[in-house]
């Protein structure tokens, strides 16, 4: 499909051109809005930080009546009291400290989980395009690096900077009332501290933002390699990798460079500024003391404090930038849980119904007497007047003048008409990048229609939920995709309450079930690694079998046999013709001799059709689908 689209080129962040940050106060609120679903955990956070707080607070308060009372007048006796006091302060302090980072612990835990579930069912919601335009590893790195951002700031980050906070302020309060002519020398020293340490802070946002999103583009480029390392091999390009590589590796270097350096940088700044300020007090608190105007015991309590001061500010700065860069991790993340999802505005459902059809009035199923009893799917209508009609599904689908654009801009498909009646089989048959897959991805509405519009059983498919609508397609790509399960679990991908009898069958008649008998466990064997243990047709003809237990009205098959050696596809025939027998069936083919029993066979170019016909027509016409047929005959 790619090759009939244009796909913008995206590996990341940079190379799209540096996108400006939402509002981190806006991330915040969101965030906090996560977390307000542990409320009640929350609150219990917030009490052990208090308790825990306190206990540091008043522990070091309580120097002075120790100095004054106890120790200068040496009642050593009392001294010992006071001290078993102290100490059952300092443990209370402990015990609120243990319990507060278990509970926040299982609070992050909570909230990144909930995120990741918001995220992943976001991702199903989202339309093709989306992907075509993200890669792989820039989304992952969504669910890995920033979540786990995340993660870690909830678990420890965020408690310690609004524990950092309170014993900021607390200690402040007490050196207040301790000396106020001590606080204010102490002040001045900690307003330049404190803007320092915020404009370091705002230079560090930049770089941690850079930094994830140069991670995104390295696990974007590492995914696409790994995963085509084999035709990196083939064309002899693996320096040209390496180099590649190489060059998204240094840009994420120098951007975490940058933001460790400075997260770095605030530390030694904070705690040498904050010996200063310590040594400033003690000089003045001893001037104070000699002359009168201090005891000693405020004096002591005072340089404690003051020595304590600077350490909030230290891990404050220190978590901040932590913090920070998990807002920006956060702000990726509902970056894509803001991004527009699929639209579906369908409103015609799929439903089983009991009936008969009436013949003398078409396509108006009627309530069967009691001795016809016909189980079958119909579509719901809704009708103006409020009841809803039921329409049969026979899979008749038509395009009526359909023209497509992927970039709004150059068509794709133009001024396309086709119709198949239900049971027929239609192939398409073209150049690469003619079209042919884009038709079958408007009638499944990946993709809708710009212009023109594409009925199924007389119904605008834009008014169909999609959901309904594809689960009356069935789909054979070429790129099969195989998931972690046994081969029993991935042949019951195609309906996921067959039952095994009805799976056997289904690969019985794919061709499926001899080399799914001569594996190691059988039906049992478990796939893995998208089916790397079995070959490309074996891969295929899972696909094929899945296909056959869905069980749809219209099959649409998409270079369905192109992974398959001829014998192999000999094989299948018998099956196919099963297969479409009583549906209508889409064919995409290179192998022309798979459509030659097509009802219709369309030849597209460019985007319009220019021949149309049965295979002997087109062949006598003597036109693009014989020069198509007779030099692939001489090819093969």
């Amino acid at each position: 499909m790619a090759n009939e689209r244009q796909v913008i080129p995206s590996r990341g962040g940079p190379r799209m051109g540096f996108q400006r940050p939402k509002n981190l106060g806006a991330t915040t609120r969101r965030l906090l809005a996560y977390l307000g679903r542990s409320r009640y955990a929350l609150i219990a956070v917030a009490v052990m930080l208090l308790l825990s707080t306190g206990a540091g607070l008043a522990g070091s308060y309580f120097l002075k009546p120790l100095v004054n009372n106890y120790i200068v007048p040496g009642d050593f006796a009392g001294l010992g009291r006071m001290l078993l006091l102290l100490a059952g302060i300092y443990l209370t302090g402990v015990i609120a400290a243990y319990f507060q980072g278990r509970i926040m612990v299982s609070i992050a835990q909570r909230t990144a989980n909930v995120m990741r579930k918001d995220l992943f069912d976001k991702m199903q919601d989202m339309p093709l395009c989306f992907f075509d335009t993200h890669t792989h590893g820039e989304l992952m790195s969504r669910f890995t690096n920033d979540l786990d951002n995340v993660e870690m700031a909830l678990e420890q980050s965020v408690v310690q900077l609004v524990s950092s906070v309170l014993v900021f302020v607390g200690t402040l309060v007490m050196m207040y009332v301790l000396s106020p002519i001590l606080f204010l020398v102490t002040a001045a020293l900690l307003t330049g501290m404190i803007m320092l340490s915020v404009s370091i802070s705002k230079k560090s946002t930049v770089f941690f933002r850079s930094q994830q999103r140069a991670l995104g583009e390295v696990n974007g480029y590492i995914e696409e390699i790994v995963g085509g390392l084999k035709v990196v091999k083939v064309f002899g390009h693996e320096q040209v990798a390496s180099s590649e590589f190489a060059g998204l590796n240094d840009e994420y270097r120098s951007s975490a460079t940058s933001a460790t350096f400075l997260s770095g940088v605030i530390m030694a700044v904070m705690g040498n500024l904050g010996r200063i300020c310590y040594a400033t007090a003690a000089i003045m608190g001893g001037y104070l003391a000699i002359h009168g105007r201090l005891d000693t015991g405020s004096l002591v309590a005072f340089l404690q404090y003051s020595y304590l001061v600077a350490q909030p500010i230290n891990q404050a700065t220190n978590q901040l930038s932590v913090v920070l860069s998990a807002l920006v991790s956060a702000e990726r993340v509902f970056e894509v849980m803001d991004a527009q999802p699929e639209v579906d505005d369908g409103t015609v459902t799929l439903v089983n119904v009991t009936y008969e059809v009436d013949n003398s009035e078409e396509g108006t199923p009627v309530e069967a007497p009691e001795d016809v009893v016909t189980n079958e799917w119909a579509w719901k209508v809704s009708q103006e007047d409020g009841n809803t009609a039921l329409i049969p599904l026979r899979g008749d689908v038509r395009f009526d003048h359909v023209t497509f654009s992927y970039d709004g801009v150059t068509p794709v498909l133009k001024d396309i008409s086709l119709y198949a009646k239900p049971g027929q089989t239609i192939a398409f048959v073209g150049s690469t990048g003619a079209g042919k897959t884009t038709i079958t991805n408007l009638i499944n509405r990946f993709y809708d229609v710009q212009q023109g519009i594409i009925t199924y059983d007389g119904i605008d498919v834009r008014s169909i939920h999609k959901k309904d609508l594809r689960r009356s397609l069935g789909m054979v790509l070429q790129d099969t995709h195989l998931f972690t399960g046994t081969v029993m679990d991935n042949i019951r991908y195609g309906r996921l309450r067959a039952t095994d009898e009805e799976c056997v069958l289904a690969a019985r008649r794919a061709s499926a079930d001899s080399f799914i008998r001569r594996l190691p466990q059988g039906y049992d064997t478990v796939i893995t690694g998208d089916g790397a243990n079995l070959s490309q047709g074996q891969r295929q003809l899972l696909a094929i079998a899945r296909a056959y237990v869905a069980d749809p009205p219209v099959m649409i098959l998409d270079e369905a046999t192109s992974s398959i050696d001829t014998r192999t596809e000999r094989l299948i025939e018998r099956g196919m013709d099963a297969l479409m027998e009583g549906r209508t069936v889409f064919v995409i083919a290179h192998r022309l001799s798979t459509v030659r029993n097509a009802k219709a066979i369309i030849v597209l170019e460019h985007g319009e059709i220019i021949e149309r016909g049965n295979h002997d027509t087109l062949l006598a016409q003597r036109g693009r689908y014989y020069q198509l047929y007779t030099g692939q005959s001489a090819l093969e």
